[in-house]
C-alpha cells in the first residue's frame, strides 16, 4: 500500500472566532436553560434555540484552517473538514506571497484578486493555475507556506 507523505502541515486556529462564537453560544445556552427551568419566564424560545444552532455550526465550520501539502496536491480544510479545497501541484503555474487589503476580510469569497480562503490576518500565498485562475490561501506563516509549495512543485 502506497502511503502519502505529507511535506507540510500547518493549522491556524482562529481565537477570535472561538471566543466570540463560543461566548455567544454559551450565553444562548445559559438563556435557554434559564427559560426552560425558570417558571417566571415564558418557556422555550425557538428563535434562541436556532441562534444557538447557527453559532454552533459556524464555530465547527470555521474555527481553524489547516493547509497540508503532499507530493501531488495542496489541501485546505476549514474547521472540522467539511469545507475543503484541493489544488493539484502540476496545475500550478505561479506562486507569490501577498498581503491582502484589510477589507478583503476573512472567510471564503471572491475578491478582485481571485478566490480567498482565509481565517485571520492579512498575509496569503497567491496561487495562479495554468488556466489563469487565482486563489489566495491565508496564512500566518506566508514565507514557510510559499517555500513548501515551491519545493513540492514538479
Amino acid at each position: 500500500m502506497d502511503t502519502i507523505k505529507i511535506q507540510y502541515k500547518h493549522t491556524q486556529i482562529v481565537w477570535l472566532t472561538l471566543y466570540t462564537l463560543g461566548g455567544g453560544l454559551v450565553f444562548c445556552l445559559i438563556l435557554l436553560v434559564l427559560q426552560v427551568f425558570n417558571p417566571g419566564m415564558k418557556g422555550f424560545n425557538p428563535a434562541l434555540f436556532m441562534l444557538a444552532g447557527i453559532l454552533a455550526v459556524s464555530l465547527l465550520l470555521f474555527y481553524k484552517l489547516t493547509i497540508t501539502i503532499d507530493r501531488t496536491c495542496i489541501n485546505i480544510r476549514f474547521g472540522t473538514g467539511i469545507i475543503r479545497k484541493t489544488f493539484i501541484l502540476k496545475d500550478i503555474a505561479g506562486l507569490l506571497t501577498v498581503k491582502n487589503h484589510w477589507y478583503y476580510g476573512w472567510g471564503i469569497h471572491h475578491t478582485p484578486c481571485g478566490w480567498l480562503y482565509n481565517v485571520s490576518g492579512l498575509h496569503a500565498v497567491e496561487i495562479t493555475t495554468k488556466s489563469g485562475r487565482k486563489y489566495r490561501l491565508g496564512t500566518d506563516e506566508p514565507d514557510a507556506l510559499e517555500k513548501a509549495i515551491r519545493s513540492s512543485l514538479p
